[in-house]
């Protein structure tokens, strides 16, 4: 949750729910409500829930949060906004807790709509539109003031529509932000003394510009990002394989300030599965780009996300996934247990696969990655990483994406590190280089699976 300060006599938090593209939104709602001082209200604390629809389970959490909410303060004012305010309108509006319900479409107008909202003026409850004819895209979020590090969106909306996906229905069609614009933005963080931009956008590959006289894809704007900016870290989020081009593999291989990691959106390694789910790609494709990261940039961070249970997915299907990971090179596995979304195709496939079954199959590549993620985690024991601190500066991210948490070793010692991290962490300088001493073993692995000490 981000919570906004505010020179009015109310607080105005803002809950931000899903991926990163979410948390840039929140960014530019932020920076729209920085001055909220043009009206008066009549309630204490505002709350804004940006809300994730990926999945139905994200829009049952954001309607439990809005109850929690209003019973801990009735006389707060809740407002939803967000996919799910796009995709599940309805389920928002039938919630008498839920003051105000603004979709993607009117989202850039929140400002203005609070300010009728306060004055009595607005004649709405529920503001929304046809997702597919909004066109601006929104420049200047992503920052926190205290973060070393920011989210660049520099598309919104998807053309894919695969089967198991509503967020074309949430963000509508792809486009994109300008070079110059981008470019503009990444020496502006730089002068604002962030040390990392975060590539981000809901599906980058679809990214296309006009820029001297060409189309520039994302392999261009990166390269140009490179070529016109100092900026200390640049981070691509997600790529399809085949959005993975050599040159862009080129681009890792030479420039230091891109960072070694890859997030790629996979989702089966089963071509049969692929194709249902409207991928436009195949095994082949798959383990071909693992196999050129790994001979291009071998100490990368690979990570994937994966769907298990997929309507139609047998055993043999998933076995097929199961063994071609056991054998591809990669680092970590996000894995989602196939659940019906309402609005999307693939609720009308055919043969759907037991509750059971996806959560068995699920288990086991959770089991597979736990394996994979330590082994690489052992290989990190001795290596000197150059980290940056992350919120709150209680843990640390490697330039490859490691996250890392000092070790332990005395407790005067660790309030002396705490400090000169939080006042590192303050001025947005890199802290010195951390050795990695060791692996966490404890509940927290997955969050930061290595300890170091700073060198």
């Amino acid at each position: 949750m981000t919570k906004l300060s505010s020179t009015t006599p109310f607080k105005i938090n803002i809950h931000t729910f899903g991926c990163k593209v979410n948390t840039y939104d929140s960014g530019l709602l932020q920076d729209s409500l920085k001055a909220f001082s043009f009206f008066k209200s009549p309630c204490t604390e505002i709350h804004i829930l940006n809300t994730c629809a990926v999945t139905q389970a994200a829009t049952l959490s954001a309607l439990k949060s809005i109850k929690k909410i209003k019973k801990t303060n009735p006389e707060a004012c809740v407002v939803v906004t967000g996919c799910g305010a796009q995709v599940d309108t309805d389920q928002f509006a039938n919630l008498e807790q839920a003051d105000l319900i603004v979709a993607n479409s009117h989202k850039h107008q929140m400002a203005d709509i609070l300010k009728e909202y306060f004055e009595g003026t607005l004649n709405q409850r529920v503001l929304k539109s046809n997702i597919f004819k909004k066109m601006d895209l929104g420049e200047g979020g992503g920052e926190e003031a205290s973060h070393s590090r920011s989210f660049l969106k520099i598309q919104d909306g998807c053309n894919s529509f695969c089967t198991f996906c509503v967020i074309p229905f949430a963000r509508g069609k792809s486009r994109s932000l300008s070079v110059e614009s981008i470019i503009n933005k990444v020496i502006d963080l730089e002068k604002k003394g962030f040390k990392e931009v975060v590539i981000t956008g809901i599906h980058i590959g679809d990214y296309q510009d006009s820029y001297k006289g060409k189309v520039y894809k994302v392999e261009d704007l990166v390269e140009e990002i490179l070529l016109q900016t100092k900026i200390s870290r640049i981070r691509i989020s997600s790529l399809e394989p085949v959005e993975l081009s050599d040159r862009l593999l080129q681009l890792y291989k030479t420039q230091k300030r891109l960072c070694p990691h890859f997030h790629m959106s996979m989702q089966s390694a089963s071509t049969k599965i692929l194709k249902s789910m409207k991928r436009n790609y195949t095994q082949k494709e798959v383990l071909n780009a693992l196999d050129r990261i790994y001979q291009c940039v071998p100490n990368a961070f690979v990570g994937m996300d994966f769907i298990v249970g997929f309507p139609g997915e047998t055993e043999d299907d998933f076995l097929d996934t199961y063994q071609s990971l056991k054998k591809a090179p990669w680092t970590r596995l996000h894995v989602f247990p196939y659940s019906q979304r309402p609005g999307t195709y693939a609720t009308r496939l055919p043969n759907p696969v037991e509750e059971a079954v996806i959560q068995s199959r699920a288990r086991r590549l959770r089991e597979l990655n736990l394996l994979r993620y330590k082994e690489e985690a052992l290989k990190q024991v001795g290596v000197i990483k150059k980290v940056l601190p992350l919120h709150k500066g209680e843990r640390f991210i490697a330039t490859d994406y490691w996250h890392i948490q000092l070790e332990n070793t005395n407790t005067t010692g660790l309030q002396q590190q705490q400090q000169k991290q939080k006042q590192q962490q303050q001025q947005r300088k890199p802290l010195e280089l951390i050795e990695v001493t060791g692996v966490n073993t404890g509940d927290n692995f997955f969050s930061t699976p290595l300890l170091g000490r700073l060198v």
